[in-house]
């Protein structure tokens, strides 16, 4: 039954994790796709835009297809941290707990699942254990060392201050062009 639950846990959160970089990616299941999703992120102080997009559509989609597939155990959950960390510290850190407020709920969800499984393993119903995949222990320490270097580059870009020359794309601009908040942004 273990290896049931852990079979389950890394399907859907990977699954749905694979979905949201899809959305930034791709502009699938109701996302913006980069350009969308790159005004936004400018708003926030990540420019060029589009290219953090891009990285964090990419990091979604790698990070949520590995944990659903069990797959060079335990990659995909702990890149998976990456952008849920860099998530809640800018896009919903000034916000109450709760998604229905904008805050920080979906993505600690996603961080916890992804720690519980890095913890538990992929399980017996996993493309590692299929394909006799076992990383060894320095290179999971490197991964977790790049993972923890990239969120702290991330959350040192510094955000547009209010009036700011070279502020390219601010909050309202994305309201005016595409008729959504950067918090609807955010919620895809």
């Amino acid at each position: 039954m273990d290896d049931l639950a852990v079979l389950l846990e890394r399907t859907t959160a990977g699954g749905l994790m694979a979905g949201h970089g899809a959305q930034k990616l791709f502009g699938m299941f109701g996302g913006y796709g980069p350009e969308g999703t790159g005004g936004w992120l400018e708003s926030m102080g990540f420019a060029p835009g589009k290219q953090w997009a891009m990285l964090a559509g990419g990091s979604e989609l790698s990070s949520g297809l590995m944990t659903a597939l069990g797959f060079m155990h335990p990659l995909g959950p702990l890149t998976m941290l990456a952008p849920m960390a860099i998530a809640t510290a800018r896009a919903h850190a000034d916000k109450p707990i709760w998604a229905t407020e904008g805050g920080a709920e979906l993505p600690l969800m996603y961080m916890t699942t992804a720690l519980s499984v890095a913890l538990a393993g992929p399980g017996r119903y996993s493309l590692d254990r299929m394909l006799g995949i076992r990383l060894p222990w320095w290179f999971t320490a490197l991964a977790a060392l790049g993972t923890a270097g990239g969120v702290l580059f991330a959350l040192n870009q510094r955000p547009p201050q209010p009036g700011e020359e070279g502020q390219s794309r601010p909050a309202a601009a994305l309201e005016d062009e595409q008729g959504v908040t950067p918090t609807e942004v955010a919620a895809n």
